[in-house]
């Protein structure tokens, strides 16, 4: 019993963090008359799928989705590369200036985004690029470099160093090396990273509000749901249950993915 005692505390941690996602999901299948008083009220229960088809259509639910996805999906794969490759070349290559460059890149990620939204602005502005796809994206992946970067560099420095020194006495180029091995054996920081900016690309909600006009992600959407005199917690538990849909799929997919290819490199 003593040795189960773990399990034990980690499954009260779980049913207690899914409390809240149960009573969002009760919320969203029964009409607003029945959760007026709690979604934990049984009498009467009845089960509808109304809220969901009325964010989806008329609430513009599903363009928000859709928006969503344009600017989460590169938002995501662009720094995976960049943030990568940048990392080989601190932990491999070296270069004049390549600790205080290193050192200001990962500075960056201490700066809130808050403090940068003036100057964004006006640069974005200067750019033509607000109330663009284009715009939001580099907002994103500029806001992620710094922490990417160092969380790449410090796994790539764990690498031995004689596999490096083996693949270019072999002949292998800085190209080779980076496809070939460090990307391949990088799968689980690759994975982490991934899940980590998709969320957060996904759920936020700032950035999109100052420098989005016209086009309306999911975050964005689901704050004009609240309703005019009353918030409208049937549609607004419809609409979160859908928004979560997409970052669950992800974490599981990604999850399985680079864990699986981690045990399998391990086995073989």
């Amino acid at each position: 019993m003593r040795e189960d005692w773990p399990w034990f505390v980690l499954l009260v941690i779980a049913l207690v963090w899914l409390v809240p996602a149960l009573g969002i999901f009760m919320a969203s299948i029964r009409p607003i008359a029945e959760i007026s008083h709690g979604w934990w009220s049984l009498q009467p229960f009845t089960v509808t799928w109304k809220n969901y088809a009325t964010v989806l259509s008329s609430r513009g639910i599903g363009r928000a989705f859709l928006t969503s996805l344009i600017i989460t999906i590169p938002a995501t794969i662009i720094p995976i590369f960049i943030c990568s490759s940048a990392a080989y070349a601190f932990a491999f290559l070296h270069f004049p200036g390549r600790a205080v460059l290193y050192l200001m890149i990962v500075s960056s990620f201490v700066l809130p985004g808050q403090v940068a939204l003036i100057p964004l602005i006006k640069l974005l502005g200067q750019w033509r690029l607000i109330d663009t796809y284009l715009g939001i994206i580099l907002v994103h992946i500029a806001f992620c470099l710094g922490w990417s970067i160092f969380l790449f560099k410090n796994s790539f420095a764990a690498f031995p160093s004689e596999l490096i020194e083996a693949a270019k006495m072999d002949g292998c180029g800085h190209f080779r090396i980076y496809f070939s091995i460090v990307l391949p054996l990088s799968r689980p920081v690759l994975g982490a990273m991934a899940i980590m900016q998709f969320l957060w690309t996904w759920n936020e909600l700032l950035f999109p509000l100052v420098f989005l006009r016209t086009k309306t992600p999911l975050t964005v959407a689901l704050v004009n749901l609240k309703g005019r005199y009353a918030p409208e917690w049937d549609l607004l538990s419809a609409g979160t249950i859908i928004s979560m849909t997409v970052p669950l799929m992800i974490f599981v997919f990604l999850q399985r993915f680079f864990v699986s290819g981690l045990t399998g490199g391990i086995e073989k």
